[in-house]
């Protein structure tokens, strides 16, 4: 069942977050829905523009509604990643779309604000929800590329204004984290902190966190040992830090680089250990597990595994008579 993030939102706020996940084909569609299924948990589709003109707009919609007659007890929301202007609008027209993310945070303020405003308009008449994004995260995502000498975090007192002026429904914000797979150095990690100053200034309003993939050691170890050459230092958010985020109103946390690392890792060891097999379909088997197992792990972390009766008996109660 496709609902909006904000209908997500409204059951999740201080009590578990909403996972996000980037897909681009088929194997990872069915192992996201077969891993929420079995966690019993909620979640939220992302596709990017990088995943709309690699598979084609047609071709994700497909894959996706057979994937929602094929696991009817899913509950979830699709959502435009990073979306420039125009994007937002040519999802908002489709009806296929919940929840789309204007992005242009890297805009002066009141140029995001506006520009927010317009998507905002545009959505909520279609009954689409929005996502808008202040501060800049580091770091590089398909098309987001933003050094890290010029990420900087979200100010409390801009968000509380940002809010109000744009009428978003929730807003990304930077504290902390990257895109890509190497995050942190050192002993830096999530700015805890600065999350609680936003949400005094926003009490009750949904929080997201960006470029919050935990990069896990074993898996940079398992594909460097089946030949990659990711660097052993890379390192992520520790997933402990998600319990912590989700009482500050973080209600949505995008995972994205872990999934890819799943897929690389699984690719990687299949042919390493089967270089005699040419059948691209054993290798996908082997990834629909995966990332279902994975997405399993990660639902546990959210604090979301086994919350969709409480998520399905709350919406029903919503739009009932």
């Amino acid at each position: 069942m496709i609902v909006t993030t904000a209908e997500l939102f409204s059951v999740a706020y201080g009590q578990f977050a909403v996972g996000a996940y980037n897909i681009n084909n088929m194997e990872q569609a069915l192992g996201l829905f077969q891993g929420h299924v079995r966690a019993q948990a909620p979640f939220i589709i992302q596709i990017s523009k990088g995943a709309r003109k690699y598979a084609g707009v047609m071709m994700l919609e497909a894959i996706l509604r057979a994937c929602d007659a094929t696991f009817p007890e899913a509950i979830y929301a699709v959502h435009l990643d990073h979306g420039d202007e125009q994007t937002c609008y040519e999802c908002i027209a489709s009806g296929f779309y919940s929840s789309v993310m204007i992005d242009a945070s890297h805009e002066p303020f009141e140029h995001n604000a506006a520009v927010t405003r317009r998507v905002v308009e545009r959505a909520h008449a279609r009954g689409v929800s929005v996502e808008s994004e202040l501060g800049l995260l580091g770091g590089v995502e398909e098309h987001v590329n933003v050094d890290q000498k010029h990420a900087r975090l979200t100010d409390p007192d801009e968000a509380q204004a940002f809010v109000a002026q744009s009428g978003c429904d929730s807003l990304a914000v930077a504290i902390g984290t990257s895109h890509g797979a190497y995050k942190f150095t050192g002993n830096q990690s999530l700015h805890l902190e600065r999350i609680a100053e936003i949400q005094k200034r926003l009490p009750g309003f949904p929080l997201v966190m960006h470029g919050s993939s935990s990069v896990p050691k074993g898996e940079v170890e398992r594909i460097n040992a089946a030949g990659g050459k990711l660097d052993p230092s890379a390192r992520g958010v520790d997933e402990a830090e998600f319990a912590r985020a989700v009482p500050l109103g973080v209600a949505k946390v995008n995972i994205d680089t872990d999934g890819r690392l799943v897929w690389t890792r699984v690719h990687r060891e299949h042919f390493r250990d089967h270089p005699e097999n040419f059948d691209f379909r054993k290798p996908g088997e082997a990834l629909i597990k995966a990332y279902a197992d994975f997405i399993v792990q990660k639902s546990k972390a959210l604090l979301s595994a086994g919350r969709l009766p409480h998520v399905r008996a709350a919406l029903t109660v919503k739009s009932g008579p």
